[in-house]
């Protein structure tokens, strides 16, 4: 069969169970009429993100693709400059998969990094990377090494200063947010000059800089940590729910997983009672490691049964069977750690103009996973949205990063919901996600805050109390405060 992917494994098995589907994939979609519809214009002069519900006017979007690192400094001085001296606001993006406007500056000068620039250093510890590389254009150039990135979002389409910049974490484990692997950055700060930061020099740019979702400045080059890549064997164990916390932690805590992650069913009769952990282990046979692969058909066909969800609980029964079922039978064999990470997000794609993808993630002390649970029954299933999956993941403490969201290790709770293009679908789901931010802060949690800007600006302070710390270290790089995206506007601008 060959080596196949995590997600056509484990996200449906389109092109195994479709067939067997039928009818019951059918789905019960309220209907739209009399709704007020969200669907962005696309008109000139507008970004929008991966929520396409953040469509903003911005003065211009430029394209920046130059290399070496002072040919770029020189583009970026220069929009620097104009946008100060006209008054408007200037910020950097990458393939714009935030979900809130964050790399938008509203009636500014955008500017999109697209440059996949990747060079190992001398001794094949870390590697050059130019800030608009994507980590599917990494895992190729460091494939061919036998290494691959030591942590990395969970898709490869994500732009690798954009990771720095969310301070994004992956399935790797033990570690922490990606941020903890990288060595050094170059960036230009607010006043044109270039600087190199690492944790020994600019060290308190470096660390504002760190999931400072671009406001401090613009990186152009990171130094970041390479690990050799192996052939990994998986195991399967499904479990209730409430157990998860202590076998998930004492599987990382043994020392012998190097990859990690688990489901919880999300049929509503049954929501979140069941739940499935995956571990990846070193295979004794690392003689013959394949080239990293991508995408296949199965991954595509998958697509189909994972998408009849929406609206439908038989198709969600499916999907749990095939994943905690026929999954692990046909995913026994060794699959390579570059492979496991080589997927882009696009191949979830649901092509509906009526839907759109949005996402939440909370971090959750694994002492009080069972209470997360609790919440999540007690307030999803009630609302008007359909989740599609989650998926948990171990994350490591980070001491660094002043805008911090794991202090200690936590259990990444990573939602995909499927919303409604609609204003009562928007509602409703700012409504499900404060509930759900007032529930994770009480039992000592964080939320994440790439994603839509539901959370209140009291639970904003609540969960990130270093927020002021940050606007102070911001406001010292950047007085004239030229760096603005959405997050800025939304949550800090009233903290100056």
């Amino acid at each position: 069969m060959g080596e196949l992917t995590r997600r056509a494994i484990l996200l449906a098995g389109g092109g195994i169970v479709g067939g067997i589907a039928g009818a019951k994939l059918t789905s019960n979609r309220p209907s739209l009429a009399g709704t007020t519809l969200l669907q962005p214009t696309g008109a000139e002069g507008t970004l929008n993100d991966a929520s396409l519900l953040s469509e903003t006017k911005i003065f211009r979007h430029s394209i920046a693709i130059e290399n070496p690192t002072e040919v770029l400094a020189d583009k970026i001085r220069a929009e620097i400059t104009e946008a100060r001296e006209s008054g408007r606001p200037f910020n950097v993006g990458a393939a714009r998969h935030s979900m809130g406007g964050h790399a938008i500056p509203a009636n500014g000068h955008a500017m999109t990094f697209d440059n996949g620039f990747t060079q190992m250093t001398p001794g094949n510890e870390t590697y050059r990377v130019h800030a608009g590389a994507r980590w599917g254009e990494v895992i190729r150039a460091l494939d061919p090494l036998g290494l691959g990135p030591k942590v990395m979002q969970s898709n490869n389409d994500f732009g690798v200063a954009a990771t720095f910049c969310v301070n994004a974490h992956g399935w790797p484990v033990p570690h922490g947010p990606m941020g903890a692997t990288v060595r050094s950055i170059f960036m230009v700060r607010p006043d044109g000059e270039l600087v190199r930061c690492s944790r020994t020099e600019n060290a308190p740019l470096f660390f504002a800089t760190m999931g400072g979702y671009g406001l401090t400045g613009a990186i152009i080059e990171l130094e970041v940590e390479a690990v050799p890549n192996l052939n990994l064997e998986p195991t399967f164990r499904k479990m209730p729910a409430r157990d998860f916390a202590q076998f998930f932690i004492g599987a990382i805590d043994s020392g012998e997983v190097n990859m990690a992650y688990g489901r919880l069913n999300v049929d509503r009769d049954t929501f979140f009672e069941d739940a499935m952990m995956i571990t990846y282990r070193a295979a004794a046979d690392q003689t013959e490691i394949p080239p990293a692969s991508g995408s296949g058909t199965l991954s595509q066909l998958s697509r189909h049964v994972f998408r009849a969800q929406v609206a439908n609980e038989p198709a969600k029964d499916l999907r749990w069977w095939f994943e905690t079922g026929l999954g692990p039978l046909i995913a026994s064999g060794p699959v390579t750690r570059n492979s496991l990470i080589n997927e882009p997000v696009v191949t979830l794609d649901d092509n509906d103009p009526t839907r759109t993808d949005i996402l939440h993630e909370y971090f959750v002390p694994p002492g009080r996973f069972s209470d997360f649970i609790e919440a999540c029954q007690e307030v999803i299933p009630s609302s008007y949205q359909e989740l599609l999956n989650i998926t948990l993941r171990y994350v490591g403490g980070d001491a660094e990063s002043v805008l911090n969201y794991a202090p200690a290790p936590r259990i990444a709770c990573v939602m995909l919901f499927s919303q409604e293009m609609t204003q009562r679908a928007e509602i409703d789901h700012e409504r499900m996600t404060q509930a759900l931010i007032d529930r994770i802060l009480d039992m000592g949690g964080t939320y994440y805050l790439p994603y839509r800007p539901h959370a209140t600006q009291e639970q904003f302070r609540r969960a990130y109390p270093s927020a002021e710390k940050f606007v102070e270290e911001k406001k010292f790089y950047d007085p004239d405060l030229v760096f603005r995206n959405g997050f800025w506007d939304r949550y800090l601008a009233d903290m100056t």
